[in-house]
C-alpha cells in the first residue's frame, strides 16, 4: 500500500470505529435514563479500537513496515 492508501484505510477504520462507539453511548445514554446499569461501562470502548486496529502503536507500525 502507498502511503495516501494507508491514510485512506486508517481514516474508514476510524470512521467505522466511531460509529460503532457512537452507538454504543447512544445505548449508555438510554440506559441511563432509564435508571438501569451502563451496557458499555467503559473497557468495551478500547475493545472497538482494537477491533478496528486503530491503536496508536498499530498506526505507527502500518506506517513503518507493519
Amino acid at each position: 500500500m502507498t502511503d495516501e492508501q494507508k491514510a485512506a484505510y486508517i481514516h474508514a477504520q476510524a470512521v467505522c470505529t466511531q460509529l460503532e462507539m457512537e452507538g454504543m453511548l447512544a445505548t449508555n445514554r438510554m440506559r441511563e435514563m432509564l435508571g438501569q446499569a451502563l451496557a458499555y461501562p467503559g473497557e468495551e470502548f478500547m475493545a472497538v479500537m482494537e477491533k478496528y486496529v486503530i491503536c496508536h502503536n498499530d498506526v505507527i507500525g502500518l506506517f513503518h513496515g507493519g
